[in-house]
């Protein structure tokens, strides 16, 4: 590499980096950590990650999806730290339901095992945002076609026999076509991917575009989610927890996670349930909210108890 190639890309680099605020610096650590030991148990699933995280291609992705997204658009993360924090919120959802003797789709048709599940899930959650580094409009489109180079590349030092990686890259690819909802997930798989693209939803996430000057009610609502937590729930496999230090984390919660819940495989396991600890400034409207069925109910801690 001649001197002027490598300070152009050492300059180009610098110029598309986002500034990552601490707080959501510090959930990126956090859902590293997650992963890992969610993938202890899935060695095919381990070994793709680490060749995606350590991917040139794929980081270029991402620096360029949030180039276009957050500086260009003023929207909130679509780069690395977001696809790492809703990879571990994926494969949560993934481990939570198996537990509790819930089938993923590729075990279910014999194509595959429960690590083949795992790699299924996280492959596509890293690679769903890749379409941004084009254009936002119809990214979900734009990004199957990118993922596929990518995953052509490397599923074959995993899966060297063609016939069982055109399987996995089938359900790989749909789960990214389909994340927005828009078209239905027609898979479990695809069904957590859709989900936990909208549960990385914190104030960390929403900061990098509101500091560039974008009030708007994704960004402001985004502001108001302290917390997300996916847990075991007490009525149904899967509970996302969201704790909000103002309501108009609601818009979040109905419009953006809630819809994606409603819609999908998942929608009989999964519940959703927002609480509202406000600070000194904030007057209380609601307590919290719960969603069936895609409707918002009010939710009281004391009738949560007694139930």
């Amino acid at each position: 590499m001649s001197d002027w190639e490598e300070n152009y890309t050492i300059e180009s680099l610098r110029s598309l980096r986002m500034t990552i605020p601490e707080t959501y610096a510090g959930m990126e650590t956090e859902a590293v950590s997650k992963i890992r030991s969610i993938l202890s148990a899935y060695p095919k699933a381990e070994q793709m990650y680490d060749l995606l995280v350590n991917d040139d291609e794929v980081a270029a992705y991402w620096r360029m999806a949030n180039y276009f997204t957050v500086r260009h658009l003023g929207m909130n993360d679509h780069g690395e730290t977001h696809a790492k924090i809703a990879t571990a919120s994926a494969l949560t959802i993934l481990d939570l339901l198996q537990k509790a003797g819930i089938t993923p789709d590729v075990v279910e048709s014999g194509a595959g095992s429960g690590d083949d599940a795992a790699l299924i899930v996280l492959s596509a959650m890293l690679c769903h945002d890749f379409g941004n580094a084009i254009h936002r409009e119809a990214h979900q489109d734009i990004s199957v076609p990118l993922a596929h180079t990518v995953l052509s590349r490397l599923l074959p030092s995993i899966y060297p026999n063609i016939g069982q990686r055109t399987e996995i890259l089938s359900f790989i690819l749909s789960a990214i076509y389909t994340h927005h909802a828009e078209p239905l997930p027609l898979t479990k798989e695809a069904a957590m991917v859709c989900i936990g693209d909208s549960s990385d939803m914190t104030k960390g996430r929403g900061r990098m575009a509101f500091d560039s000057g974008s009030i708007t009610i994704h960004t402001v609502s985004a502001l108001s989610i302290e917390r997300v937590d996916i847990i075991s729930g007490e009525e149904r496999p899967v509970e996302i927890r969201i704790m909000m230090s103002n309501s108009a984390g609601i818009y979040q919660v109905q419009e953006i996670l809630g819809r994606k819940v409603t819609v999908g495989p998942l929608k009989d396991y999964v519940d959703v349930i927002a609480l509202v600890e406000p600070g000194d400034g904030e007057e209380r409207i609601l307590e919290g909210v719960t969603m069936r069925s895609g409707k918002c109910f009010p939710f009281r801690k004391e009738d949560h108890r007694r139930g």
